[in-house]
C-alpha cells in the first residue's frame, strides 16, 4: 500500500503539505473515548469570528479551485464542507466513530481529511490528473469517470476513490463496519500548514493509540519525498 502525488500536481501547487497515516486492526468500537467535543469545540472558535470561507485554510483551497477551473462555492472541499454544515445545522452527522473522529479533526484544523479502506484499494493511491477513463462509484452506487485533467486519487486498477481532489470521495473504499485497515491523508494549502499537518497527524495518531491500541505509521509529504509506502 502506497500514497503519492504527481511531480505535475506538486508543481502545480508548490505549497501543498500532505500527511499520511496507516493503521491495521481499527475495526469494532474504540475502547476509549475520542475526544470528539473537544475538536467540535475548537471548530466552533474558528466559527466564532466568521463563517469558514473566511479561514485561511479554507481560502487556500478555494484559490486551488479557482485556478483548477471549479466554481469554489459548487465544489467545496472536504472541511469546507463539514464547517458549512456545522454552522448551519449545528452539528456534523454520526457515520461511525472512525469516520467521526476524522471528521472532527478535519473541522478542528479547517484541513481536508480523507479515510480510505486498504482492502478496498487495489495496491496504492496516486493523486493526479484524470485521464478522464478511470470509474468513479458514488455513494449511490452509480459509477461515473471524472473529467479529463481533474484532479483524483487513482489506484492500480483504474478506480478513482476521490473526485475533484479533496471534494468527493467514492463509495469504492468508504470505510464500512468490517473496515480494519486504514488510509488516513490530510492535505493543506496554507501558510502554517507545515507546522499544522503534522499536529493533525499526531492528534489522529494519539487518538488511535487510545482508542483502539494500535501502532499507526505516519509520514509527511514533500517534494522531495512523494511517497509513503507500508
Amino acid at each position: 500500500m502506497y500514497l503519492q502525488h504527481s511531480a505535475r500536481l506538486r508543481a502545480e501547487h508548490p505549497t501543498l503539505v500532505a500527511g499520511v497515516l496507516h493503521a491495521e486492526g481499527v475495526g469494532g468500537e474504540p475502547r476509549d473515548d475520542l475526544r470528539l467535543a473537544e475538536w467540535h469545540h475548537a471548530a466552533r472558535e474558528h466559527l466564532a469570528a466568521g463563517s469558514e470561507a473566511g479561514l485561511p485554510q479554507i481560502q487556500a483551497w478555494r484559490r486551488a479551485f479557482g485556478r483548477m477551473g471549479l466554481a469554489p462555492t459548487r465544489y467545496r472541499c472536504a472541511a469546507e464542507s463539514l464547517l458549512r454544515r456545522m454552522r448551519t445545522v449545528g452539528d456534523l452527522p454520526a457515520v461511525s466513530a472512525l469516520v467521526d473522529l476524522c471528521n472532527a479533526l478535519s473541522v478542528a484544523y479547517a484541513i481536508p481529511v480523507g479515510v480510505f479502506d486498504t482492502a478496498r484499494v487495489a495496491k496504492g493511491l496516486e493523486v493526479r490528473h484524470a485521464l478522464g477513463t478511470e470509474s468513479y462509484l458514488t455513494f449511490g452506487g452509480e459509477e461515473e469517470h471524472p473529467d479529463p485533467d481533474e484532479v483524483v486519487f487513482v489506484d492500480e486498477e483504474g478506480r478513482a476513490h476521490a473526485r475533484r481532489w479533496t471534494n468527493r470521495q467514492s463509495g469504492w473504499s468508504a470505510v464500512g463496519a468490517d473496515t480494519d485497515r486504514v488510509l488516513v491523508v490530510a492535505e493543506a494549502l496554507h501558510p502554517g500548514a507545515e507546522a499544522e499537518v503534522p499536529k493533525l497527524l499526531a492528534d489522529l495518531a494519539e487518538a488511535l493509540r487510545q482508542g483502539w491500541e494500535v501502532a499507526p505509521r505516519t509520514a509527511v509529504l514533500t517534494a522531495t519525498r512523494p511517497r509513503f509506502e507500508v
